[in-house]
């Protein structure tokens, strides 16, 4: 995967509305400020990648639900990725993930970090 300018990985899911906000807000600022972004999920946060598994997620004002800051972030070109291990660890199937999302390994987790500018670590 192509290096950006920012990172941030985001370790919960469902479970931590608040920290899933956070990430995705920062991120939508990094890309509308003209930065690249990747977004990785790991850990519990793989169960973002599935089609719809943010509908629902809403901390409130004045915060953006997650689908659509989720939406806006793609739309505006940031990428999302999703931790192979993780995924398998949390018994999820590639077929099961949004396919705008790019399955990533250990390694091209590190590689995007390294290669980073600057990133935001919500774990």
């Amino acid at each position: 995967m192509q290096t950006t300018d920012f990172v941030t990985t985001v370790f919960d899911g469902k479970s931590n509305p608040n920290k899933v906000t956070v990430a995705f807000t920062m991120a939508l600022n990094a890309v509308l400020k003209g930065h690249s972004a990747t977004v990785i999920l790991m850990v519990e946060a793989v169960e973002l990648g599935k089609p719809g598994a943010a509908t629902g997620m809403d901390i409130g004002k004045p915060f953006e639900p997650v689908a659509d800051l989720m939406q806006k972030y793609l739309d505006n070109g940031g990428n999302v990725a999703i931790c192979r291990s993780c995924m398998i660890h949390n018994g999820m199937a590639e077929a099961q993930m949004d396919p705008r999302f790019k399955i990533i390994t250990a390694p091209e987790v590190v590689e995007l970090l390294m290669g980073a500018k600057g990133s935001l670590q919500i774990a």
